[in-house]
């Protein structure tokens, strides 16, 4: 996610859920409370335009487990894009009422509006957060998907599919967040006995916005790890929403650190350590890291290197050219010490997403779960093979980190555990893994150019996206798009087409984009975002 300057947020609340919006989140104790609240709301005034003219299909909800509604077909036309929308991160809530913790959806009404309204401007579906803070609120093992459930009934009324993220990381730290969810309360009590569990900087500051890859296999959470944790999570939302996988919801993105995104919290802007174009801080402090450094170094023959990452790295709002790591001539990078260190910082971060998603891929691809025809062969004794594939796709998120891409170290990048340099390829080791789990790759900045960023940053979000797009396709890695900044403006709006189709006739190179985000600002701007959406699905 590409970071930018934004006011601080008030994150006070009893309840360890806060929210930015006008509208406050309270305890609701009466029946009548959440229609009261939403009677309050002042709903925007394309919605209510929409509203008369909208009819939202009656579905029986209770029936929704047994008689779930067809998605209709697909709106884009075949050669054109299909763009999906992220819903705001705060669409399912928790309150309290009646002395009980619930989850609830926010601003229900407004919701069915919206919904039909972007199908009806030809929209393909919608993304929406699945947090671990709200869904595991309660305790281990205790899953809480009726909020979700409700949602995904009023997608799939509104003819819409779904892209679920399974988001193991907090709300609040990042660009554009506007509320903030924790991860679960019994998670953070863990981690205030043990705080190794989260990621650490040279400072031994920590983040606690995810656990740290660290500890994926050691068995520190009643009894499980954090693998198994994210495994049995997925498989608890593959078993209540199975019946809808293929119909309604096309793809579980799994999420594999901070905003979601496989990669190092190493430029957190939430609490003001860092500020754009700043290099970053390597993230290895921790003792699960620093045990693994040392093992590794060891096996090298070279033990000095194991006792802890780059002296000379910088801090967090270092330029490149200051820091004796990264300056491109003669920086450490280039030395055989820089390339042990980076190998094995990108390795973790690469043996995380492998070990994550090979639990994930046997959790969707369990016997019983929906399959559709993939394709068929002919067999040797004359037979036909028909080869059918998991109804419910699996992907992940890349950052778009451009920031120092024109340097020779590209510094942001390694900070955040991609070891590209202008002589390495760093994403082609992830591609090939992801081609390994059939995995799709969901890649931020497709709006960007290089022409709008300061020159001292030494900026490239163009020159980044092709890399990663060749390095996909290098390796047939289905590859989706998304805007790291909500813009609306022409600029940004052809830069994305472009980043979709290409200049030339050769179609194809993105497969859906999926735009951040609907809400208000949107809505401000549907004009700008319905002129959008036609050039997306007729490929102008």
């Amino acid at each position: 996610m590409h970071p930018r300057t934004h006011p601080a947020v008030d994150f006070g609340d009893d309840f360890g859920f806060a929210s930015s919006s006008p509208e406050p989140i309270v305890a609701t104790p009466g029946a009548n409370a959440f229609s009261e609240l939403e009677d309050d709301l002042d709903i925007h005034r394309l919605l209510r335009e929409n509203r008369q003219h909208i009819k939202i299909p009656y579905i029986d909800e209770d029936r929704f487990d047994a008689q779930y509604p067809e998605a209709e077909q697909p709106s884009s036309s075949g050669s054109g894009c299909p763009v999906y929308v992220m819903l705001p991160l705060d669409t399912v809530w928790v309150v309290e009422r009646d002395g009980k913790r619930i989850s609830v959806l926010k601003k229900e009404r407004s919701l069915d509006i919206a919904l039909h309204t972007l199908k009806q401007a030809g929209v393909e579906g919608v993304m929406v957060d699945v947090w671990w803070g709200i869904v595991e609120r309660a305790g281990p093992k205790q899953y809480d998907f009726s909020a979700y459930k409700r949602l995904f009934y009023k997608v799939a009324a509104a003819g819409l599919k779904v892209q679920a993220v399974m988001s193991f990381h907090a709300a609040g730290g990042n660009v554009g967040d506007t509320c903030k969810i924790p991860l679960p309360r019994w998670i953070l009590e863990i981690g205030d006995r043990n705080p190794d569990i989260f990621y650490t900087d040279k400072g031994g500051h920590r983040n606690r916005e995810c656990l740290s890859l660290g500890c994926d296999e050691v068995p520190l959470f009643w009894g499980r790890t954090p693998v198994q944790m994210y495994r049995d999570f997925i498989n608890a939302f593959a078993d209540k929403f199975q019946h809808v996988f293929g119909t309604v919801i096309t793809e579980v993105t799994v999420g594999l650190g901070p905003a979601g995104e496989l990669r190092y919290p190493s430029y957190p802007e939430g609490d003001g350590r860092w500020r754009f174009p700043g290099v970053g801080e390597f993230q290895c402090y921790d003792k699960y890291m620093l045990e693994s450094l040392r093992r590794t170094a060891e096996a090298a023959g070279h033990p000095e290197w194991g006792l802890s990452g780059p002296h000379d790295a910088g801090h967090y709002n270092s330029s490149s050219w200051e820091t004796g790591f990264f300056v491109s001539q003669g920086g450490s990078w280039s030395t055989a010490y820089g390339h042990f260190f980076l190998s094995w910082y990108s390795n973790m971060l690469l043996e995380h997403a492998d070990r994550v998603l090979a639990v994930a891929t046997d959790v969707l691809n369990k016997h019983g779960r929906p399959r559709v025809f993939h394709s068929m062969r002919d067999a040797s004794n004359g037979h036909v093979i028909y080869e059918f594939a998991p109804a419910c796709k699996m992907g992940i998120k890349l950052a778009g980190v451009h920031w120092w891409f024109k340097s020779r170290a590209h510094a942001a990048e390694l900070t955040a555990g991609y070891y590209n340099t202008r002589d390495r390829d760093g994403y082609l080791p992830f591609m090939a893994m992801l081609r390994q789990h059939d995995a799709s790759l969901s890649f931020t900045c497709v709006e960007m150019r290089d022409c709008e960023h300061p020159p001292e940053g030494r900026c490239s979000p163009q020159a980044l996206l092709q890399q990663v797009i060749e390095a996909a396709e290098k390796y047939g890695v289905p590859l989706s798009g998304e805007n790291a900044l909500q813009r609306y403006d022409d600029y940004a709006f052809e830069r994305i087409a472009e980043s979709a189709f290409g200049r030339s006739a050769r179609a194809g190179r993105l497969t859906q984009v999926t735009f951040l985000r609907m809400g208000d600002l949107m809505f401000d701007n549907w004009d700008a975002f319905s002129r959008f959406l036609n050039r997306m699905r007729n490929k102008a």
